[in-house]
């Protein structure tokens, strides 16, 4: 019990089944939102979800979408697993490295995005303004397959 807390409950401190009926619970009251919060928040997707998502979306086929989030979460179990694994064999010494080499790549990747976006035409980073273009004809938009 959180220390105050602990001694502001109204438990029945004469009758030891009352009190240890109360204690239980609290606990068990405790137990279950936490559970019931920690489940509801375990779904809540990751970043890099919301990408897929939008990967999936950006096919406009509800097959091939399924068929693209099927893939995402095929191509993710391997690398989750290794995590796991390499987690408990890494040193803390290792990890930590790999924890302040995150942020670098995090603003590498940034910075890669900001560059294909601005379509400066270098190749393999920025694909030139031509490929950026969208015709106002909404014939041309249309794909029939």
């Amino acid at each position: 019990m959180c220390g105050p807390i602990a001694f502001a409950l109204p438990i029945n401190r004469k009758n030891n089944i009352k009190k240890t009926a109360l204690i239980f619970l609290y606990y068990f009251d405790r137990l279950l939102s936490y559970s019931l919060i920690s489940f509801i928040f375990g779904f809540l997707p990751c970043g890099m979800v919301y990408m897929a998502l939008v990967g999936a979306i950006a096919t406009s086929n509800s097959l091939y979408g399924a068929l693209y989030m099927f893939l995402f979460g095929l191509g993710t179990i391997p690398l989750m697993t290794t995590a796991v694994y390499l987690g408990n064999i890494l040193s803390i010494t290792v990890r930590t490295k790999i924890q302040k080499t995150i942020p670098v790549f995090v603003v590498m990747i940034g910075v890669l995005f900001i560059l294909r976006g601005m379509g400066l035409g270098i190749p393999y980073i920025s694909p030139s303004d031509a490929s950026l273009t969208i015709g106002n004809n909404p014939v041309e938009c249309i794909v029939v397959q």
